[in-house]
């Protein structure tokens, strides 16, 4: 059975950092790329990062660019989303997601067929 789970979310202040984990289980998922996406309440879901298949190409939010880094372990069955220089408005649900083959997109969550569950990230002023 394939599962993402989610890790490393937690109550920061402003301007500090947290690192979110994403592992896979079932799959290594080391062909597909993958993505990061958040939620806050009253809120549609949100693109916040995404990396190739290869990890030789990333795509970032304007929102979060320059403070957010994504990154994929050798292994490929772990994708990083290093934040810093939180913010209040980064306040939400945090979700990891794997991009179907052969997507045109990294920005839309229709793309992104496996979900982790979540991890709450929030961020205090």
């Amino acid at each position: 059975q394939v599962q993402l789970v989610e890790s490393g979310g937690g109550l920061v202040q402003a301007g500090g950092s947290l690192r979110l984990s994403c592992a896979a289980s079932g799959r290594t998922f080391s062909s597909y790329a993958r993505g990061w996406f958040r939620q806050a309440p009253g809120k549609e879901r949100e693109f916040v990062a995404a990396i190739s298949k290869n990890g030789g190409s990333t795509d970032y939010a304007d929102s979060v660019k320059g403070r957010f880094t994504i990154s994929r372990d050798n292994a490929k069955t772990t994708v990083i989303l290093q934040m810093n220089s939180l913010k209040p408005e980064d306040t939400a649900v945090y979700y990891c997601a794997v991009r179907r083959p052969g997507g045109s997109s990294y920005r839309a969550p229709g793309e992104y067929d496996y979900w982790g569950p979540g991890t709450q990230v929030t961020v205090s002023s």
